[in-house]
């Protein structure tokens, strides 16, 4: 494994191993602990693999043109190996019962919706604060991003539930293959956030034209 799937493997571990653990103990302001783990590990591997951790994210740099289709793929791999090996940890450690799914008082559409924009919001600031030419050299861009998870997971973690197909999709497979849970609302992971990333790359195009 090179450094950097290495390094997008551990980012995504730990991001979602904090989705499952604090989710699962109820803990009080859980999105301040999530987007908290996001961006230490942002700042851990940045440098090294662009600290992606997001399957949205790593798309959206690929549109930007910062990442190539091989790696693209690669990295989608190891950050779905990561959310699973976590989800793994948070059963043995906490018992059944992680895996992400639409709140039952929205209807589905809803959920995409939030999936969408709030994904969108991310890999904007991604685009913006970690491969811009004019915010290059930046210090800040960690704070950016974790900080725009914690505004999603507040805002819109009740209604959806990820806002990252290594979140959604991770934990619900380890759940149906373990658990007798089901794949069946799964796509919502998948389509919403990708549509965001794909989006927000054309936005920052226009936003930034010539970078």
């Amino acid at each position: 494994m090179t450094p950097k799937l290495l390094t997008e493997f551990i980012g995504t571990f730990f991001l979602v191993l904090t989705v499952g653990l604090t989710v699962l103990n109820g803990t009080p302001f859980a999105p301040l602990a999530i987007g908290s783990s996001l961006m230490i590990m942002v700042y851990m591997g940045g440098h090294i693999s662009g600290g992606h951790y997001n399957p949205a994210v790593s798309l959206g740099v690929f549109l930007r043109g910062k990442l190539d289709g091989k790696s693209l793929v690669s990295y989608w791999m190891v950050q779905l190996a990561g959310a699973i090996a976590a989800s793994l940890i948070v059963l043995m450690v906490m018992g059944p019962g992680f895996a992400v799914t639409p709140s039952t008082n929205h209807p589905l559409y809803h959920a995409i919706v939030i999936e969408f924009l709030f994904t969108f919001a991310l890999v904007l600031v991604v685009l913006n604060s970690a491969t811009a030419s004019g915010t290059a050299g930046n210090s800040f861009y960690g704070l950016a991003i974790g900080f725009t998870v914690v505004v999603g997971a507040f805002a819109g973690g009740p209604i959806s539930g990820a806002i990252n197909p290594a979140v959604g999709l991770g934990p619900t497979i380890v759940n149906a293959a373990l658990e007798g849970g089901s794949l069946s609302q799964s796509w919502i992971y998948f389509v919403g956030p990708m549509l965001g990333g794909w989006a927000a790359a054309t936005v920052f195009k226009i936003q930034n034209p010539g970078d």
